[in-house]
């Protein structure tokens, strides 16, 4: 069931289920909280997994014209503060990886865990930043064709046809998303910066998860940030979305990396 509070006159969604050490499951660029739907249930059998939907995604306002990953912490932060949890597990999809590491940056004493789900505390490179501006550009006259190219082009190819269902429920719920949530998560990703400090300096437990077929993220740079970053790693044999093309195994590591913490 969600749940909501106002967040600098925004509505926020979240959804609370379990008890135990609290995990927060963020979703990824284009995603929601009904991403974890297969993934939470399994996960609060023994845990507290709090999911949210980050600004301008789901059931969650808007709140400008650039939603800073600064930004999008703090509006998790929020709901953390309203549940009282003081102590928690990170687990972030893409964009939602970037979001955990600047929740690490503000609380660090408060992070038992955080894991990088097809996610990376690299910032983008310059090819990727130019092609950031121009989708968000291209978004405003074409919002639907870009989004459904965009979700095809984040799997495997092999895994198509494997996942054509699942394929298009993400693309229906992505359409979902306004396009000024688009715009301004978009320009808040490409104007991020690097964060591989955040994991090297701190001593809570670390994960990277990547599919080594992933067309967004570079295998060969991931293996290199994990051993720059003293980060355990998990490679998966699919794509850029390890919670639909390897879910069983992704749970299995999740449960692993929770107990550990």
């Amino acid at each position: 069931m969600q749940k909501s509070i106002i967040f600098k006159n925004a509505n926020i969604s979240f959804s609370d289920i379990g008890k135990g050490t609290a995990v927060v499951l963020i979703h990824g660029f284009l995603e929601n909280s009904t991403m974890w739907k297969n993934i939470a249930p399994e996960l609060s059998k023994r845990n507290r997994i709090i999911t949210v939907d980050l600004l301008g995604h789901g059931k969650t306002d808007c709140l400008g014209y650039v939603h800073s990953m600064e930004l999008f912490a703090e509006a998790i932060e929020a709901v953390l503060k309203h549940l009282k949890i003081r102590k928690f597990i990170l687990v972030g999809h893409s964009l939602g990886g970037y979001i955990s590491l600047a929740l690490a940056k503000n609380n660090p004493n408060k992070i038992k865990g955080l894991c990088l789900l097809n996610s990376t505390s690299n910032e983008d490179s310059e090819e990727r930043k130019n092609l950031r501006l121009r989708a968000n550009k291209m978004v405003q006259n074409n919002f639907d064709n870009i989004v459904k190219i965009s979700v095809s082009n984040l799997f495997h190819q092999e895994n198509l046809s494997k996942f054509k269902e699942e394929i298009e429920a993400i693309k229906k719920e992505a359409l979902q998303t306004p396009i000024q949530g688009y715009i301004a998560a978009n320009e808040g990703m490409r104007i991020r910066s690097n964060t591989n400090h955040i994991l090297s300096k701190n001593n809570f437990k670390k994960l990277i998860i990547i599919g080594e077929k992933d067309p967004v993220l570079d295998y060969e740079s991931s293996l290199e940030e994990a051993k720059r970053t003293n980060t355990e790693i998990v490679v998966f044999n699919g794509g850029h979305m390890s919670y639909v093309e390897n879910r069983d195994d992704l749970i299995s590591v999740l449960k692993e990396f929770i107990k550990g913490c």
